[in-house]
């Protein structure tokens, strides 16, 4: 073979030593090379449907040559002649030659007719070549190629191995340990390497030849024995041995690498679908408490009592200040979730996110309307219900007085108005009886106004839907209708005593003026002592004073009262000392009142001890009043602190930061610097605003206050404790908004490679169209801003199909406006690359192989479990004419990640 192998060896390794060309004659070599070439060449040949028996006979017609180079070259060689004659045999052997020569490879003394003659030594050395150029040569590592390159790869695969110094293609590998160390690198669970020996070099051989061609489908192409029997195995047998193992694992390194790149779009496509699901979940769960708490909201259902009001009242403050709190962050928190991932999926060139039906951004934001109306109108029920309490309870307790003091004053007097008493007396008696009766008709006409009073009273409950209403009801009805009773009785008598008049002229004046002068008081009192008595009900210092001016009022009346009481108490003195000087028979009592000085004076006295009492009260609600006064300036100073500063504050973010959510474009003109100062800026910003809660709730803590002093207005301040809380959420919104839309930026300028230049540009560009400063471009002004940037939109019809296609790309909710993000969104989606779908198909490809499809298997054994799982749950099944089972269509799941429009 030394007339091949000088050529071949100049043009793809080093030069040999003259005892290796020598060898090449030995016998046990030969043969050694002819296994290996034959098996080498029916691996290649059985993807053809064929193999070869005798490797100098086979080829000698030249058809199964030109079909191996065929099959592992890939191309198609010119048609070959199927006469059996020898002209015919040569031209075949002639056009495989002239590929082989095509590829570069200089062939020495190899001549067809030597290949038909079927000479061995030829044969194998056309063999060996072809092994050369198509298995060996481009083999490349770090810079090395050809033989040097594959000893290399062999050096650096088994180097962590011990026992293993591959320095060679021939002793190195006579041991076995060579290639199981190979097989143990790339497949460790085929084989257990650390139970071989290096003293029974069979058992390794044998043990790397099952393997390799059970598992790696190498085929068998040496025998243990031939290499464990000869000095210094062959050389080439080896080197094309060690080729397929290099080209076998090389394989799999490219399908592992594919593979990595599939589980990365995958890896990022299954983050994206787990945002989702968190956003659809925290969606549900915050329109569900929403859901739950304005029928709560909305119950307007009054309690009886103030107490259980003042709990609702508490239950509402509670809900203000501990439960609503949260949920604010939640919702805000939702928005940036969800402008995140619209983010993600514009970067990774997948279709924006829609939630479910009714769980849009838009319809949380309708639905926390709907619940701040209902807070906001129940907190006015709840101010207005405390206040119809206080005032119902002030009523009753008013209507409960003064029908006990009617009902103290009518007992009797029905029986009084029935007695028989002037059929048995004399004229003298008569006429007490009858001023007697006149007295009581004065009385009467007196109660006439408590009477009304009362009735009004009831009237007034009844119309603010007092809860006791029937029982008011009665009893007013019954006094009402004792009342009419008494007047027809006080007729009926007096209509009998004045029938009797006539027969009785005699009559006691200075009786009569007593009973005249005592009632009159004795009412005075009564009221006195009623109004001293009455609960009053004030909410300001005005109020109170006016009270307290009324009372020293009263005061000053009692010296002319001390004298009628003296003045009436002498004409009783008067009576008593004309019945002890004349000795007239008067039974001891006045006969026309029932008024007696006993009573006049115990009732002067409790009105002088009421007033005392009076002064102390009014003394303690004006107190009190001060202290609600106190309470309503320090609450009022405060708030018209943190009211302007809060309005300072937000005017500041709109004239220097940001005028709306979607204008972060115009942050440039009022902010200079990169984005990532822009955020700096805006973070400290929001540190500032942050430190100033400890005073909101200094402020909470004040209205709290209030509330329980049950204090309705104050006129220090405009400023409510709702004004404040609103003001001071849409604040924090509003900086969090702002921070959210910056970050979202930098994302997209990193992802997008956009320089600040480029950034700068497109602000200003879209700032400049943006004429209402409103942070969106019409149609009109975005079509303006895109041909400023050189984009060409004719005004035809392809032009306006054009515009149409951007238009759905910026705006895809059609929603008639183009926010600055989905703007530069566009703009570096134009002037970025992304990994797109063909580059996935790509990697699908290499895991496929020569095949249309992909298998179940394939897939399970190249992924993770979970992500193979994922593609097999979106492929469809291939239904090629070459389907095996377990087939899927790998096409499909492009369509499935990407939409139609991407392949």
């Amino acid at each position: 073979m030394d007339h091949y192998d000088s050529q071949q060896t100049n043009d793809y390794m080093q030069p040999e030593e003259d005892w290796d060309r020598d060898m090449l004659l030995d016998p046990a070599w030969e043969k050694q090379q002819r296994k290996t070439f034959t098996a080498w060449c029916n691996s290649h040949l059985r993807k053809a449907g064929t193999q070869i028996e005798n490797i100098e006979e086979d080829f000698r017609d030249g058809l199964k040559l030109m079909l191996l180079l065929e099959v592992i070259s890939g191309e198609r060689l010119a048609k070959p002649e199927r006469g059996k004659m020898r002209v015919h045999k040569i031209s075949n052997v002639n056009k495989a030659l002239d590929f082989i020569a095509s590829k570069g490879v200089k062939l020495v003394s190899i001549g067809a007719e030597e290949i038909v003659d079927g000479n061995a030594k030829m044969t194998l050395g056309m063999i060996w070549t072809i092994i050369l150029r198509f298995a060996i040569q481009d083999i490349s590592v770090e810079e090395t190629s050809a033989k040097e390159g594959l000893l290399l790869w062999c050096q650096r695969k088994t180097a962590p191995y011990k026992n293993v110094n591959i320095q060679n293609f021939h002793i190195s590998w006579k041991d076995g340990l060579g290639f199981c160390a190979l097989i143990h690198r790339h497949r460790p669970e085929l084989i257990d390497y650390g139970k071989l020996r290096k003293d029974d070099p069979l058992t390794n051989l044998n043990t790397a030849f099952d393997v390799a061609e059970k598992y790696l489908d190498i085929p068998k192409m040496l025998d243990a024995e031939d290499i464990v029997g000869t000095a210094r195995p062959d050389e080439k047998a080896i080197m094309t041995y060690v080729s397929s193992f290099y080209h076998a694992f090389s394989g799999a390194q490219k399908a592992e690498t594919a593979a990595n790149r599939i589980c990365k779009v995958l890896a990022v496509n299954q983050e994206n679908e787990q945002l989702m699901e968190d956003y659809e979940k925290l969606a549900s769960d915050l329109l569900e408490w929403i859901r739950r708490t304005i029928p709560w909201l909305e119950n307007r259902a009054p309690e009886n009592t103030m107490q259980a009001m003042q709990q609702k009242l508490e239950d509402f403050r509670d809900y203000r200040r501990l439960h609503k709190p949260p949920k604010v962050q939640e919702k805000c928190q939702l928005e940036i979730n969800f402008n995140t991932l619209q983010t993600k999926l514009r970067l990774s060139n997948r279709p924006a996110f829609m939630p479910s039906e009714g769980r849009m951004v838009s319809d949380i934001n309708n639905a926390w309307g709907c619940l701040e109306q209902a807070e906001k109108g129940y907190e006015e029920w709840l101010l207005n219900e405390i206040r119809r309490l206080e005032r119902l309870d002030h009523l009753a307790e008013k209507f409960r007085q003064k029908a006990s003091i009617h009902e103290a004053w009518t007992d009797g007097k029905e029986a009084m108005l029935q007695q028989k008493d002037y059929e048995t007396a004399t004229l003298s008696e008569i006429k007490a009886l009858l001023k007697k009766h006149e007295a009581f008709e004065s009385d009467l006409a007196a109660h006439q106004d408590r009477v009304e009073q009362i009735a009004a009273i009831a009237q007034e409950l009844n119309e603010l839907d007092y809860y006791d209403s029937p029982s008011v009801n009665a009893r007013c009805q019954k006094i009402c209708d004792q009342w009419d009773n008494l007047g027809a009785l006080t007729q009926k008598r007096r209509e009998a005593l004045e029938r009797t008049e006539k027969l009785l002229e005699t009559i006691d004046q200075l009786y009569l003026e007593y009973a005249k002068r005592a009632a009159p008081f004795n009412n005075w009192m009564e009221g006195a002592m009623e109004d001293l008595q009455d609960t009053f009900i004030v909410h300001t210092i005005e109020e109170i004073q006016g009270l307290t001016t009324a009372h020293e009022q009263f005061k000053a009346t009692l010296p002319d009262a001390d004298k009628e009481r003296l003045a009436i108490l002498g004409i009783h003195n008067e009576v008593s000392k004309i019945v002890q000087t004349y000795h007239v028979n008067m039974a001891g009592t006045n006969p026309y009142t029932t008024i007696t000085p006993q009573e006049i004076n115990g009732k002067w006295d409790h009105v002088r001890q009421l007033v005392p009492r009076r002064d102390q009260a009014l003394t303690e609600e004006h107190a009190r009043q001060q202290h609600n006064e106190r309470l309503r300036k320090q609450f009022g100073a405060q708030a018209n602190v943190i009211g302007p500063w809060i309005q300072t504050k937000m005017e500041v973010l709109r004239k220097h930061f940001i005028c709306c959510i979607d204008e972060i474009g115009r942050i440039s003109i009022e902010m200079h610097g990169t984005l990532e100062d822009q955020l700096s800026h805006l973070r400290q910003y929001e540190k500032s605003i942050i430190n100033y809660k400890p005073k909101i709730d200094q402020l909470e803590g004040d209205h709290q206050l209030i509330q329980e002093a049950l204090i309705f207005d104050n006129k220090h301040t405009n400023y409510t404790m709702e004004h404040i809380r609103v003001g001071w959420e849409q604040l924090l919104t509003t900086i969090a908004r702002t921070i959210n839309e910056v970050e979202n930026q930098i994302l997209t300028r990193d992802a997008k490679g956009i320089s600040q230049e480029q950034m700068n540009e497109f602000r200003a560009s879209f700032n400049h169209f943006d004429r209402d400063h409103s942070g969106t471009l019409g149609p009109e002004e975005f079509k303006a801003c895109l041909i400023s940037l050189g984009y060409d939109i004719a005004n035809d019809p392809q032009g306006e199909a054009e515009f149409a296609r951007i238009m759905s790309i910026v705006d895809p909710n059609r929603l008639g406006v183009v926010t600055f993000q989905a703007f530069i969104d566009f703009m570096s989606r134009e002037t970025a690359d992304t990994d797109t779908a063909d580059q996935v198909m790509a990697s699908f490809k290499i895991l496929a192989g020569d095949k249309n499809y992909i298998t179940v298997d394939e897939l399970r054994r190249e992924l993770p479990p979970d992500q193979a799982e994922y593609c097999i749950a979106r492929m469809a099944p291939y239904s090629g004419p070459d389907a095996v089972p377990g087939a899927l269509d790998y096409m499909s799941f492009s369509t499935a990640l990407y939409g139609e429009s991407d392949l």
